[in-house]
């Protein structure tokens, strides 16, 4: 019996599907007529032992135990999904061949091969493991999948670089959350201080620009606007651009800060003539944005329905996994597996009847037309989330469902859109030896523009864009003498940097490279997935406002009191994203075998050592902190429970969201 082992249950599902029928379902797995069984996990069967696990000692808390360093790992079967384990055991021993089917990423090819491991199996059972790559639910891509099996050793270094990681993160988790809880509670703080290699550089993020906005001193700046008249009485506006002799009196962001200089230029060019040095036109055109990954998706949601990331993810699931009516959510991908393509009539004719308000937008769709989106070699784990071929009656759907499926089903629709075209207009004028320039766009046609006019009443895009001007620059030509028959001089004043709110905090870790100065460190974030991934940004954010460090005022996110002063109580380099950085380009050097597992845990754990010191060493740390949180010890009057040394401890999902 060959027995395919998914991570999931719906890949499980669409795996049997291709196996020859009939099936006889069980308990956890599907068996086909040839006898070979499917089953699956649900995501991580296993889990990181606790420390108590090593050593009962470890249930309590204490500097003494510090730094906690397993010599031999530990699994521990998750509670809720044992009997699911016991399921996957049991067939993994009766199987004759075991296939890996896991996601193909670092994480998919570890989880699967832990249970094999941890239901005991022989060596030589393990090693015959075979591997299957499946990163497109379609049948046929499925099929082809199933028939190019490799061998499971091919992709030691892919799980031996996940297993690094998941036990570099426990291992900077729990000794660093144990000692930063300890030093508090010694300063008298109640309640854990919960430290992550991820939410303590997201916590930083938000401190430090609540700092910027608090220390920010605004100051005046000044604009010169001139009207300028062809000889046929046509007039417009343009704006004076200082020249290189200005920078003195120019601030870094090029602005001019001395009045008395705009003053100067205003006068010196009212009523003067001038002429026109440079004309450009341009066409230009825009290319629909992409489908949906999870991060774009809860970015735009939070922007349009002021939903957070976690609601938008749990709106996500419920659509999935309830409702089958959205592909697979947890996904970093914008791109589309071709064989997908072939399926657009089937998903825009459940959009026309799921969708109501989309109605006009998929009649006046181009399913001839495709998309930069279908692009095979972008694909990797998962593709983009799109709607199913599946419909429902959306008075079935609550009305965040409706929101949430409308954007995924828009974004899909405008792959069948050709582009917005539009056109750039800018005449550059010398007026008394100074450059004066007037920019504008003018739309062409809207393309997929279009469908952005059929969103509901309040979304954001709704509002009409201001880049686009209604009336065009006039006709004029190089050598065209102008007249300056007016002009005015703006004062504004410096606006500090606003708040996160869901949708900005979410951007930043998706593009934390903006935030780091080191070249290197920067390239390096460029290239992977910033802060956190798709499947785990939303509970770090959730995490910060649980533990108290982050709070809410409308729709802005700021940091606590408690957050701010954890975040001056820890080093530096605690704070930002570089140790991320650092520990992604060895972890894709061990999955691309220029790097061994040792090579990357041994001076990480110098590192630790370190830092552990570092931090305990500090004078009078956490002082601040004196009074704030929550007796973790104290019970609570709406649900009453009991409080043991060990409900200090960050749960293990907590630190793998670290």
């Amino acid at each position: 019996m060959m027995l395919y082992i998914a991570e999931k249950p719906s890949v499980g599902r669409a795996v049997a599907d291709v196996l020859p029928k009939p099936h006889q379902k069980g308990d956890g797995f599907i068996r086909a007529a040839n006898g070979d069984v499917v089953t699956w996990c649900i995501g991580h069967l296993l889990e990181q032992a606790e420390p108590e696990v090593y050593d009962p000692a470890y249930k309590k808390w204490s500097r003494a135990h510090l730094p906690i360093i397993p010599t031999e790992w530990k699994h521990q079967v998750k509670r809720e999904t044992s009997k699911q384990f016991t399921v996957v055991k049991k067939l993994i021993k009766d199987a004759d061949q075991l296939v890996n089917m896991g996601d193909p990423d670092r994480v998919g090819q570890l989880l699967v091969d832990e249970v094999i491991n941890h239901a005991g199996v022989s060596k030589a059972k393990r090693d015959a493991t075979l591997r299957c790559l499946v990163n497109d639910m379609n049948p046929a891509a499925i099929k082809k999948a199933l028939h190019d099996l490799r061998p499971n050793t091919d992709f030691i270094p892919l799980a031996t670089s996940a297993l690094a990681r998941a036990r570099a993160d426990w291992l900077y988790g729990i000794n660093m959350t144990r000692l930063c809880t300890l030093l508090g509670q010694a300063a008298g703080y109640l309640g854990v201080l919960s430290i992550g290699r991820v939410q303590t550089p997201v916590l930083g993020l938000v401190v430090k620009r609540d700092q910027d906005i608090e220390c920010f001193v605004s100051k005046p700046f000044y604009d010169v606007f001139v009207i300028l008249e062809t000889t046929d009485k046509q007039r417009f506006q343009a704006k004076w651009q200082p020249s290189a002799a200005c920078e003195p009196y120019q601030d870094e962001e090029g602005r001019i800060v001395v009045k008395k200089l705009a003053q100067t230029v205003l006068q010196k060019v009212v009523g003067q003539s001038g002429q026109v040095k440079a004309v450009k036109r341009e066409q230009k055109k825009q290319a629909a944005p992409l489908p949906y990954s999870l991060s774009s998706l809860q970015i735009d949601a939070s922007k349009r329905f002021n939903l957070s990331a976690q609601k938008t993810l749990d709106i996500c699931q419920q659509l999935y996994e309830r409702h089958k009516l959205i592909t697979y959510p947890r996904s970093d991908c914008r791109y589309l597996p071709t064989g997908h393509y072939a399926e657009r009539n089937a998903v825009i004719s459940a959009i026309r009847k799921t969708a109501v308000v989309l109605d006009k937008a998929v009649h006046e769709a181009d399913l001839s037309l495709k998309s930069k989106a279908w692009n095979d070699s972008e694909v990797g784990a998962h593709h983009a989330i799109i709607p199913t071929a599946t419909s429902m009656d959306p008075s079935r759907l609550s009305r965040e469902e409706q929101h949430i499926y409308e954007l995924i089903a828009r974004q899909y629709v405008m792959q069948f859109y050709p582009p917005f075209l539009y056109a750039e207009h800018q005449i550059d004028t010398e007026v008394a030896g100074g450059l004066f320039i007037a920019k504008q766009k003018s739309v062409i046609a809207q393309g997929w523009k279009a469908l952005l006019t059929s969103q509901r009443a309040g979304d954001k895009n709704n509002e009409p864009d201001v880049e686009f001007a209604p009336n065009p620059l006039p006709d004029v030509k190089q050598g065209d003498v102008l007249h300056c028959v007016d002009g005015q001089l703006d004062e504004k004043q410096t606006s500090p940097p606003k708040h996160f709110t869901d949708a900005t905090l979410l951007a930043a870790m998706t593009g934390i490279a903006r935030y780091v100065t080191d070249s290197e460190i920067k390239k390096i974030l460029r290239e992977t997935d910033g802060l956190g991934t798709e499947a785990t940004r939303a509970g770090i954010i959730e995490l910060l406002f649980k533990r108290q460090f982050l709070t809410k005022q409308g729709k802005e996110i700021r940091a606590t009191d408690i957050g701010k002063k954890l975040i001056n109580s820890l080093p530096a380099r605690m704070v930002v994203p570089d140790m991320t950085a650092h520990w992604e380009a060895q972890l894709e050097a061990i999955c691309e075998k220029r790097l061994k597992y040792n090579d990357f845990m041994l001076p990480m754990l110098e590192g630790l050592k370190t830092l552990l010191e570092e931090v305990d060493t500090q004078k009078h740390p956490f002082t601040g902190l004196n009074g704030l949180g929550k007796n973790p010890f104290q019970k609570r009057s709406f649900k009453p429970r009991k409080f043991s040394q060990k409900a200090t401890s960050p749960s293990m999902k907590n630190r793998r969201q670290a």
